[in-house]
């Protein structure tokens, strides 16, 4: 099959790799209708996160069962699934609290390279959901976002408690930050703020439900945020970026007592610990636990309450990966989708 492979910063390739069999009786093996490039993809592309060898990509992806293995009763062969980017056994301590990215038997599936014709899923069970049928094509992009992207932001809005009544601050203009407008909307937030210098991206977080968007940055950004809250700051701020400059930001945007979800993958991140003592704020995230939203996100992308597919604003040929990933380092594309 073919499937990408990044064998050094800036050097991605589609290659042949071998088809994934059924490993363990509770696998699955799905063909893929669509993957996608992450953001968090271009960490290692930029060098951020070192590459030494060749390295299969991508952990986000929706697709056709081909195979079950002898302990899969949750899904068959036939049936159209979407699977978060974490496989979890869903009954675990852990994940039965909400916290399946913490599984005590978690497999990360961008080790697996879900950026291919075929994927084995572990742990199916507690990894795979179905749809209520083959979905329309219309709807595959939506369904591929809530893989990761839209998840992602759904918990940074729950983890920032964005609810009725609050006024919710994203910090990142990304897929991930554009969810997490989604994700506020959906859960009720009267104030959205996005914060973003790009026009395109402006315009689909005010789609998305943004009612006010910031382009300053930095202490200029914060000073904004607290001349539209009465000088407070927002009740919920999610970070969705994994730089100290916006996790800094998130944190001084926020009023005492208000609650930080933040779920941008950290990359030198450190913390005026006294700061962050006084400022009272709540601070909650790390990697999403999507299989707990799954079903819910899927009902509501079915049922076309959201479009959380018009992230992916360039599509491309899965053959066509590395054009991918130069749109998306480049800031050329939001998102791009891989149609296999």
């Amino acid at each position: 099959m073919r499937g990408v492979m990044m064998h050094a910063p800036g050097d991605v390739r589609v290659e042949e790799r071998q088809d994934p069999k059924i490993v363990e009786p509770t696998d699955a093996v799905i063909r893929l209708s669509a993957s996608c490039v992450c953001g968090s993809d271009l960490w290692p592309y930029r060098g951020v996160e070192e590459v030494t060898s060749a390295v299969p990509m991508g952990h986000e992806y929706v697709g056709v069962v081909e195979e079950a293995g002898g302990e899969v009763t949750t899904v068959r062969p036939g049936q159209f699934v979407v699977g978060s980017f974490w496989a979890s056994d869903n009954t675990c301590e852990n994940c039965r609290a909400g916290y399946q990215s913490a599984c005590v038997h978690r497999t990360l599936m961008g080790t697996l390279g879900a950026q291919a014709e075929r994927l084995r899923v572990p742990l199916a069970d507690g990894t795979l959901v179905a749809t209520p049928d083959t979905p329309p094509q219309d709807l595959v992009p939506s369904l591929l976002a809530a893989s990761d992207v839209l998840g992602t932001g759904w918990f940074g809005a729950v983890a920032a408690q964005a609810g009725p009544g609050r006024t919710v601050v994203v910090v990142g203009d990304g897929a991930v930050g554009l969810c997490a407008v989604t994700a506020a909307r959906q859960l009720g937030a009267e104030r959205i703020i996005a914060m973003s210098r790009h026009e395109p991206r402006q315009r689909l977080a005010r789609e998305f439900g943004a009612t006010d968007i910031v382009t300053e940055r930095g202490d200029e950004g914060v000073a904004r945020i607290k001349d539209l809250t009465g000088g407070l700051g927002a009740h919920s701020t999610v970070e969705a970026v994994g730089t100290e400059q916006s996790m800094t930001q998130a944190v001084r945007a926020t009023r005492p007592g208000g609650h930080v979800g933040f779920v941008g993958v950290a990359h030198g991140v450190a913390l005026p610990m006294e700061e962050l003592f006084f400022s009272l704020v709540h601070l909650h995230g790390g990697p999403a636990p999507v299989r707990q939203y799954l079903p819910h996100l899927i009902d509501l992308i079915w049922n076309r309450t959201i479009d959380p597919g018009k992230v992916f604003d360039l599509t491309l040929p899965l053959d066509q990966a590395a054009e991918g990933y130069r749109a998306m380092d480049e800031r050329r594309a939001i998102k791009t989708l891989l149609s296999v």
